[in-house]
């Protein structure tokens, strides 16, 4: 499995890049989220869940793109902001409508970002 020590400099210059751009869009919008911002208090409104969703959101996209930024919590940043647009993807597609694309493309590159920074496995007995 790779790891963050082996990938080339093109690689880990990549991968920040991704980090990077992650961050800021999930920190905007989860900034939005937290602000009130009449589209997101209407986005959902229409979800149905109420506002206190809209509140768990956001923190959840602050702290993932938090996360992406600390290298030792890479891997857990993507995988959380990963797992926040499934269900963004999901959202779109079952209870608001609108474009999925969005959501799978930010849900692609947090995978990327998860799966580049995963930790390797070590293989052996277990004392």
């Amino acid at each position: 499995m790779a790891t963050t020590s082996s990938l080339s400099l093109a690689q880990r210059r990549i991968v920040w890049a991704v980090r990077i751009l992650l961050a800021l869009v999930f920190g905007a919008a989860g900034i939005a989220k937290l602000a009130g911002v009449p589209q997101m208090v209407e986005v959902f409104d229409a979800i149905g869940f109420g506002q206190w969703f809209r509140y768990v959101t956001g923190v959840v996209e602050i702290t993932g793109a938090v996360l992406l930024l600390i290298p030792a919590f890479g891997f857990v940043g993507g995988l959380l902001l990963f797992a926040t647009m499934v269900g963004g993807t999901a959202t779109h597609l079952l209870l608001i409508g609108g474009s999925p694309v969005p959501a799978l493309v930010l849900g692609l590159l947090s995978a990327f970002v998860a799966w580049r920074l995963r930790p390797s496995l070590r293989l052996g007995g277990v004392r």
